[in-house]
């Protein structure tokens, strides 16, 4: 059988999101029907509705997310129907040559579902992520659902699914941060933000937070930042600097750029400290040059690391994290600064462009007070 539900759909490059009618195909023997209970709009589902991914359109948008997993295919063992997961685009396969040589973080070969979800007239669609959540149910393979304590709140547990888990991964994982390093995060959205929250349960004694935004600074302190910069108006070398200030005259430990822009890197790159390590976890336009005497980069060691999903491995780190949140350890609970339903994806992606919002989050069959304006 097959389901008619409501979904977000973008139809073409930079047109506004649409609601529409998608059309559910019975899974195959490794398929998963998943219930969303709840999903975060993210930066990289305006990337696709603006066509900053590829042209695949159109495109089921949404990937954040957690709900009840419904039915499964014939073949199914991960998981069983009840169970609250959180989807992940990163199932890893076990055979291509990341998993076998035992750096799965890397898998080049993640599982998706293996029937195309399609527009009423039969179109098919193109996920975002490989999820696309922004809808009553989607189709997955049963590798991207990730178990979790269902006594977190969906809107929460869901976050792991992409932006905060990306950030909490780039110092946790990419990072590597030790007790008593010192950090610095330049940007401060979602991402940026949780990797403040991932150098603070790392230890780290020192943990910078730079923005332009005096709110995203404030917010930066609220998660445990020790300091902040505003950044606005200053050169790379003055921000340099006044990192350096904070860090005994050396540079931190490690530099996180979560903005992935040019100028944002070579401020990283030159704030770090001798032998330190520079994360990058923002993703860059696909125009994007950078140019670094390679000397320098010689010269001042260390590594420079690119992070991807936080490099994490949803099976490990999505259960841990969440109860994480659910011991107070780790305030999951502060990146939702809004919530909405369906009807107000289109406005909760517009305000991404204004920069006052860490997540919006989508509830089905719920429209919250904050609404997607919050």
């Amino acid at each position: 059988m097959s389901w008619t539900v409501t979904g977000v759909v973008a139809l073409a490059e930079k047109q506004p999101a649409q609601l529409v009618d998608v059309i559910i195909p019975d899974p195959g023997p490794h398929d998963v029907i998943v219930d969303i209970e709840a999903c975060g709009v993210c930066h990289t589902d305006l990337a696709y509705r603006d066509g900053g991914i590829n042209d695949e359109f159109p495109f089921l948008l949404g990937h954040e997310a957690a709900g009840r997993v419904a039915v499964v295919g014939d073949s199914v063992t991960h998981v069983e129907v009840g169970d609250f997961v959180v989807l992940n685009w990163r199932a890893v396969c076990g055979q291509c040559r990341a998993c076998r040589k035992g750096v799965a973080q890397y898998c080049f070969a993640t599982h998706n579902a293996s029937k195309a979800m399609t527009l009423a007239d039969g179109t098919e669609l193109s996920p975002a992520l490989g999820i696309g959540a922004f809808i009553e149910r989607t189709i997955v393979h049963e590798g991207q659902c990730t178990k979790v304590s269902p006594e977190a709140p969906a809107e929460v547990a869901g976050l792991l699914g992409c932006g905060v888990m990306a950030g909490l991964g780039a110092a946790l994982n990419t990072g590597a941060v030790q007790r008593g390093e010192s950090v610095a995060v330049i940007g401060l959205g979602g991402v940026g933000s949780a990797a403040i929250a991932g150098a603070v349960l790392a230890g780290a004694s020192t943990v910078i937070g730079l923005d332009i935004v005096e709110e995203k600074l404030q917010a930066a302190k609220d998660l445990g930042a020790t300091h902040t910069i505003n950044t606005a108006g200053l050169s790379r070398d003055e921000i340099v600097e006044k990192v350096q200030e904070l860090t005994g005259g050396f540079g931190a430990d490690v530099v996180i750029d979560a903005v992935g822009i040019p100028q944002t890197y070579e401020t990283a790159f030159y704030a770090r400290d001798l032998a330190g390590r520079v994360v990058l976890v923002g993703v860059p336009r696909p125009d994007a040059r950078l140019t670094l005497p390679l000397l320098d980069v010689f010269g001042r060691g260390g590594a420079l690391k690119s992070s991807w999903y936080g490099d994490c491995l949803p099976e490990r780190d999505f259960p841990y994290l969440t109860d994480l949140y659910l011991q107070g350890r780790l305030p999951l609970g502060r990146f939702v600064t809004g919530t909405t339903d369906l009807a107000g994806v289109e406005q909760a992606l517009n305000s991404l462009h204004e920069g006052h919002v860490l997540r919006t989050v989508v509830k089905n069959g719920v429209r919250e007070e904050q609404g997607a304006s919050a």
